[in-house]
Parts: structure tokens; C-alpha cells; sequence
């Protein structure tokens, strides 16, 4: 049976930023099966937006930088700072812009379980580095993902794998792949943390090559015994009796449930989930596939029970009422006035979403920015203007029939109905104004 309007929408809102009414009835001709599949058939793992021109440029060598003056060092740092803020408008543009939502959606939920930030990393060409990773394997395998992020430039750095030796094992890496990466709190004990930190030691980033090496001077190859099993292990090998714990599956089932579903996560479905994940060699667009053709995801009390992030209110209403995006400056402060920097998560753990993205004072920001996005030219509108169904491109809200318009943007009835005889913007304005507008 072909999707309804309602099911679509859906659809698009939680594996996008939402959908126009053209965008809907695309997928009504399909039923859901195919409908998920169509989402999923992404031809390039790969960003279209052209990156900076910096993004292979290596940062100055230490001992290098060790005989800088002021000047230099204040030039330097005014560079990365010009550098991140680039890094950012790229990524914001690539949100807005991609044919394939659903692809920046899981790399967007990679960069908030794989954490890394700036401020701590410091240089922006090992952020990107790392965004482009996320996507690569953002619906291929975690196997791989896994393995590859462990060596990525940007974590050896965030989490200190690069002063990890033999003679003083640092434990940043081994602790954050077992609780938060992984397996969550509880599955693992300190002896296996400690163990695993000595696999890891020697694991470090080649500041002349910008590169991943193993440093064998400062490597420790002893015996070690981790998850009761013992050998010489060394990092891949601590990655791969991991990956052989069934609780990674279920721990990784239960955040796509959290991101995609709801905030309470069925034991029986997700332990179902997580033995299919397991069979398939940990592939992501199967288990996302098998996820989103739950009857959990489809079912009408758990639409609409998902707040969205900062980033996703900023990238859906500007795709939905087509803004115009020549400036970021406005999106990017928004987000991070609203909890949500790209490039620059509070800590390891991320951003922790739900209903800690809604506070007195967050709550107010975004009626905000909803206010100025109506007004047009505040998120970057040239002339302004006072009515959204004037925003050029976004015809559809003064064309369509008032319940189509209604049923966009909106996952639920209002909380407050729209007056009887309402003008058309104003109606538009109170329904973006509404609070179950901030739903998914």
C-alpha cells in the first residue's frame, strides 16, 4: 500500500530536515519498503559542496612553532580561527543544499557519537579529514568505520592516543571505545580498560605526514588480557575482540532507535535488531533499513515525540522556505546560542539531545530565530519581508490548500488552532510559531 501524505512526511522528517509538499508526493507513489530503499540508494558517500582550499594543508611542526614570536602566534591562531569558521559554513552548506539528507543526518549522528571539537584539536584540516570519514562510512560498514576513526588524526589528538607509551599508557581512547563508542557503561571492567590502553600505546600521528604510524619504540607488545581473552594484543586487535561482544550491536541499535524513533527504545525489537546488525557484519543501511520498517517507526504515537536538534530546526526551515544561504555567520551563531556547534560538542559525550535541547533560555532563542527566519532577510534574506509564503522559492505555502500547508509543517494538530478566516501568512506565521513546530 502507497504511503499517505502523513506517512511521508514522516518519513522525510526523520531520516531529513523535512519535506515540501512536491517532495512528499514523490514518495506517496511508493509503498514503504521501496520508499526506505530510495532513501538509502545514495550513489557517493560524498559531499558536493567544494570544500576550503586549506583542507590538505599540515599545521606548522612543533619545533618549528617553538621559535615564533607573538606575532607569529597571534597570526597563527586568527588562521585556525578563520579556518574553523570556513569549516563550519562548509558543512551548514552542504546540510542545506544535499540531495541526499539522509546521508548528512547519519554523518551529523557519527560526529556527535565519534566526538571531536576544535578547540581541543585545534587544527580545522583534521576536522574535515574526519567529516569526510564520517560520511564515507555514514550508512557503510561500523566494522570499518570504526577501524578507520580509531586512526584518524583528529581522535589521536582528541583523545590522546598521541601521548599513549609503553611507559605511561594513557587510558582516554580505551575508556571512551568501551563506554561511549561501543558498548556503553557496565560492559566492560577497569582491568579491561587498562589492558586495552597498553594495546594502544605507540599508536600516534606523524606530524611530518599528517599520517597514522605506530610508533614501535614507545609501543608495549607484553601479554595483555582483555575480555578474558589474553595475548600479545595490539590496538586492531582490542578493536576486533570488541567488535566480537554482542552488546555493541545493541548498544549501537538503541541510539539509531533514539535518533530515529523515540526516546524509549523496545528491549525485544532492538535485541531483534541487534542479532540481524550482528549477521550483517555490523552494515549500517541494513540495520537502519530494518529499523525504519518497524512497525514502531510508523506507528501515529510516535510521531511527532522527537525534539529536533538546533542544527535540524536552523537546515530544515531553511530548506523548507528555501532561504537564502549566502551568509552563515547567522546560522552558526544561532546554533551555538541554541547548544549546537558544529565542530565543537560541550565534551566526549556529545550533545545529549532530547529534551536538554529545550531550556528557558533555548526556548527563547528559537522563537527567535523562527521570528527573524519569517521576517526573511534576518537568515539572510536580501529584502525582508513579513509574510513566508512571499519567501521566493517556497510558492507552495500561499498555493497549497491550507491543510496541506498545516500537514508540512507540522508533525501534530497545533497547540493552538489557527483562527477561522486567518490571512495566509499570519496562519503560516502561527503555525511555525506553534511549539509542536520544534517536533519531529
Amino acid at each position: 500500500m502507497s504511503l499517505t501524505f502523513d506517512e511521508a512526511r514522516h518519513l522525510l522528517s526523520r531520516t531529513g530536515f523535512g519535506g515540501t509538499p512536491e517532495e512528499i508526493r514523490r514518495l506517496m507513489l511508493l509503498d514503504r519498503r521501496p520508499a526506505v530503499a530510495q532513501l538509502l540508494a545514495i550513489p557517493a558517500n560524498k559531499a558536493l559542496t567544494p570544500p576550503p582550499s586549506w583542507i590538505h594543508r599540515l599545521p606548522p611542526l612543533p619545533h618549528v612553532r617553538k621559535f615564533w614570536g607573538e606575532r607569529e602566534r597571534k597570526a597563527f591562531h586568527e588562521e585556525l580561527k578563520t579556518q574553523g569558521h570556513d569549516l563550519k559554513v562548509w558543512w551548514y552548506r552542504e546540510l542545506i543544499t544535499t540531495r541526499h539528507p539522509l546521508l548528512e543526518r547519519m554523518t551529523l549522528f557519527w560526529h556527535n557519537h565519534f566526538t571531536s571539537s576544535l578547540h581541543k584539536v585545534r587544527w580545522p584540516a583534521y576536522l574535515h579529514q574526519q567529516n569526510v570519514l564520517l560520511r564515507l562510512y555514514a550508512l557503510g560498514s561500523f566494522r570499518r568505520l570504526l577501524q578507520a576513526i580509531a586512526k584518524n588524526p583528529a581522535m589521536l589528538l582528541y583523545l590522546d592516543t598521541q601521548t599513549n607509551q609503553s611507559e605511561h599508557p594513557n587510558e582516554n581512547f580505551a575508556r571512551e571505545l568501551f563506554e561511549l563508542f561501543t558498548l556503553g557503561e557496565g560492559h566492560y571492567t577497569e582491568q579491561d580498560i587498562k589492558q586495552a590502553a597498553r594495546a594502544f600505546t605507540g599508536w600516534h600521528l606523524d606530524h611530518r605526514s599528517g599520517a597514522f604510524r605506530v610508533d614501535m619504540r614507545h609501543h608495549d607488545d607484553g601479554q595483555k588480557e582483555v575480555f578474558g581473552k589474553q595475548g600479545r594484543f595490539d590496538g586492531d586487535d582490542i578493536l576486533l575482540l570488541t567488535l566480537e561482544q554482542p552488546q555493541v550491536a545493541r548498544y549501537l541499535v538503541g541510539k539509531l532507535w533514539r535518533e530515529f524513533i523515540s526516546d524509549q527504545p523496545d528491549p525485544v525489537e532492538v535485541e531483534r535488531l541487534a542479532d540481524s546488525f550482528r549477521r550483517k557484519n555490523y552494515e549500517i543501511a541494513d540495520v537502519l533499513s530494518d529499523l525504519l520498517l518497524t512497525p514502531h517507526f510508523w506507528a501515529p504515537e510516535n510521531r511527532g515525540v522527537l525534539i529536533k536538534s538546533p542544527v535540524e530546526l536552523i537546515v530544515g526551515t531553511t530548506r523548507l522556505f528555501n532561504l537564502p544561504i549566502d551568509d552563515s555567520v547567522q546560522q552558526i551563531g544561532y546554533a551555538r546560542r541554541l547548544g549546537q556547534d558544529l565542530f565543537d560538542p560541550p565534551n566526549v559525550k556529545g550533545w545529549p539531545g532530547g529534551t536538554r535541547w529545550i531550556t528557558t533560555s533555548t526556548l527563547l532563542d528559537r522563537t527567535q530565530l523562527l521570528h527573524r527566519a519569517i521576517r526573511g532577510h534576518e537568515m539572510g534574506h536580501p529584502h525582508g519581508t513579513a509574510d513566508m509564503s512571499q519567501v521566493q522559492g517556497a510558492s507552495w505555502l500561499a498555493t497549497e490548500p491550507w491543510d496541506v500547508v498545516q500537514a508540512t509543517l507540522l508533525p501534530l494538530a497545533p497547540v493552538q488552532p489557527v483562527a477561522a478566516g486567518e490571512e495566509r501568512g499570519q496562519a503560516v506565521r502561527h503555525l511555525v510559531l506553534d511549539a509542536v513546530y520544534q517536533l519531529k
